[in-house]
């Protein structure tokens, strides 16, 4: 029987451009970012200068073609790279997740030749991106918008919230979607590149949050909010599509996150365990102790395998879904597992701020929650399975 090939690469083996970025965005981490972490945390801010240094390594524009002034990398890239960011810190790696997985995809995939010569140099150069779907009564169920859009002329006049919103303060292009006909349920909802300056449009409060504190998870508010008609990205009526597909892809850049999170608070863990004394050895060479580090990395194995392959399956062209689905669902139940773990092998230590365990903890929760929960995954994962 003839098999047919369908590229994809091997999941742990690495191009030359691929070790590149990640060797670089590790190097980042560990020399600009983890000097800030703390500071960072209490604060509940990213540090400009850091916001700035994220662009001038390429790092908010990875999959942005060279002719709009970004990388021009791939999927995987990104992958690699906010894993990368994450074990040191998951606040900025949220942060630049959010636009490579979810704001620029949605522009390379679906904007026009214009909204893209207009906007993706900007992205890839000085600009950040949000991405508004959530409300208040619109989260597991995601197309039961509130949010409005009206044609008057050559704009279209938004008005409603947006909450949960990430990089809400830092952005300045949001990618909003509306429903521009209720009537027609999902069918009228339309994507829309909304600008932090437009006539009726402001970013509200900024939520105090568990983790990923750095991380602006802020609301937005759309009165009589002014929208040319060009800047609707795809098609009107097809912003659904846009939203999953987007959302499908931003999944496995939430696995990643994750991924990082278990291996940053693993390392912390298997550090400690050879320094800590106690019984007049360290507790490394206590077998019940090696036997917790040795599920823990076992673990993290597992859902870096999951990730990686949904990555190199939405790089080929293949379908990925199930996999997406798997990989968030799987890498988050590591992260917090780990975590949580690592906490224990510090013990008392774990408890406090001094030592950076408790915050991975606290980051680690988030993964269950955004870009669909737990619930939502094993749901699509359980139709998929049950479709045949």
């Amino acid at each position: 029987m003839e098999t047919k090939d369908i590229s994809i690469k091997p999941l742990t083996h690495f191009t030359e451009d691929e070790m590149m970025l990640r060797d670089a965005a590790a190097d980042f981490a560990k020399s600009e970012i983890a000097p800030h972490v703390h500071e960072m945390d209490e604060q509940a801010k990213l540090k400009p200068e850091l916001v700035k240094q994220f662009f001038e390594m390429g790092l908010m524009g990875i999959e942005i073609p060279e002719k709009y002034q970004g990388a021009g990398g791939t999927f995987f890239m990104s992958i690699l790279a906010i894993e990368e960011i994450a074990k040191v810190d998951a606040s900025t790696s949220v942060f630049m997740d959010v636009q490579n997985t979810l704001v620029n995809n949605a522009f390379i995939n679906f904007g026009s030749d214009a909204l893209n010569e207009k906007y993706l140099p900007r992205l890839a150069l000085d600009t950040v991106g949000a991405y508004a779907l959530s409300e208040a009564g619109s989260g597991s169920d995601a197309f039961s918008l509130k949010c409005r859009a009206e044609k008057k002329g050559d704009e279209y006049i938004l008005n409603g919230n947006k909450l949960w919103i990430t990089n809400g303060n830092e952005a300045d292009i949001f990618l909003v979607f509306a429903n521009v006909n209720p009537e027609a349920g999902y069918k009228g909802i339309t994507g829309f590149v909304v600008e932090r300056d437009f006539e009726g449009f402001s970013v509200g409060k900024k939520e105090d949050k568990l983790g990923i504190r750095a991380s602006s998870t802020t609301e937005l508010i759309m009165e009589d909010c002014r929208v040319p008609a060009e800047n609707v990205i795809g098609e009107v009526g097809k912003g659904y599509k846009i939203a999953i597909e987007t959302l499908n892809e931003g999944r496995i850049g939430i696995g990643a996150q994750m991924i990082g999170i278990a291996q940053g608070a693993f390392d912390a863990a298997v550090a400690y365990s050879k320094e800590r004394k106690q019984f007049g050895k360290s507790i490394s060479s206590f077998q019940g102790m090696q036997f917790q580090l040795a599920e823990m990395a076992t673990k993290i194995e597992m859902a870096r395998l999951l990730v990686y392959n949904a990555a190199r399956l939405k790089e080929a062209g293949q379908p990925f879904l199930k996999e997406a689905a798997m990989c968030k669902y799987y890498a988050s139940e590591v992260a917090e597992y780990v975590s949580s773990k690592a906490v224990e092998v510090f013990g008392g230590y774990g408890f406090v701020k001094e030592y950076p365990v408790e915050k991975f903890f606290r980051d680690s929760k988030i993964g269950k929650i955004y870009e669909g929960t737990s619930n939502m995954q094993l749901q699509t994962i359980a139709k998929l399975i049950l479709k045949d």
